[in-house]
């Protein structure tokens, strides 16, 4: 079976050994293929599963993908320990070392540029959700209405008004949430980009693909010196705010995937 060329990244020569029992995609362990003084990160995949024609179907494979995604992660991962990595797209295939040195010649400039600028950085995730039905939820129970002298009221009256009085109160607790977490949100961003050398806003994270509870309301990347991470941390954990409804999510240290501009996308839920 032929085997084509699967690269995960691009960096810099570095002496740290990777684990020795990693693997990555399909179960190959990585390898380094140097040229011109930079390094890509490759291991072998099989044609029958990463040729144009069985790739196309296999991204349509939700399991297969996943599996995947999560091979290539690991990888990266495990570079990140060691080295600053420029990563490459999912499933970047080559048909063998002489199509990777070509890619690398080719974009040799623009892999010097971006790692120059990454060097020694890392991403950090940070989302804000809004739980706005555990507000609903938690606000208290309207109290009964009293009758009016002299015009007694049935239970079923009284408690049909119960009703849309109480349903009144949680859709105003769920807005007050909504607007607090809006108006946090905005205030974390603002002071981690000031800390941070250069800060990524995505689009909101879809909660049936996350299944995160909550709505999401920050969800942004920023690139921080890995020397400085610490007290970034900290920075989010004094930031933090405890009202009710509002949840903050710090994610990382990650391969800085949000500033290595067409060379690589997010993944939409890291393992």
């Amino acid at each position: 079976m032929t085997a084509l060329r699967y690269v995960y990244a691009v960096c810099r020569p570095f002496r740290s050994a990777l684990q020795s029992q990693l693997t990555g995609v399909a179960g190959a362990p990585p390898k380094q293929l140097t040229h011109h003084g930079l390094i890509a990160v490759v291991s072998t995949v099989p044609e029958a599963d990463f040729a144009e024609e069985p790739l196309r179907a296999h991204l349509e494979d939700l399991d297969w993908l996943t599996a995947t995604a999560r091979a290539h992660q690991q990888v990266i991962d495990a570079l990140t320990a060691v080295t600053t990595p420029l990563p490459l797209r999912l499933a970047t295939v080559f048909r063998d070392d002489s199509g990777v040195r070509t890619m690398m010649e080719a974009r040799e400039e623009d892999f010097r540029r971006v790692l120059d600028r990454l060097d020694g950085r890392v991403e950090w995730g940070v989302k804000v959700y809004a739980e706005t039905e555990s507000a609903a939820s938690a606000a208290p129970a309207a109290p009964a209405a009293p009758a009016e002298s002299g015009r007694p009221e049935s239970k079923a009256a009284l408690s049909g008004r119960d009703y849309l009085r109480q349903r009144r109160m949680q859709t105003r607790a769920r807005e007050d949430v909504w607007q607090a977490a809006t108006a946090f949100a905005g205030r974390l961003h603002e002071k981690l980009s000031a800390f941070a050398e250069d800060s990524r806003l995505h689009a909101p994270q879809s909660a049936t693909l996350s299944r995160a509870s909550g709505q999401n309301m920050l969800n942004a990347a920023y690139l921080v010196p890995r020397a400085d991470s610490e007290e970034f941390v900290e920075l989010v954990d004094r930031e933090k705010d405890d009202a009710p409804g509002i949840r903050v999510e710090l994610t990382g240290p990650w391969a800085a995937y949000s500033f290595t501009g067409e060379f690589a996308q997010e993944p939409e839920e890291r393992p």
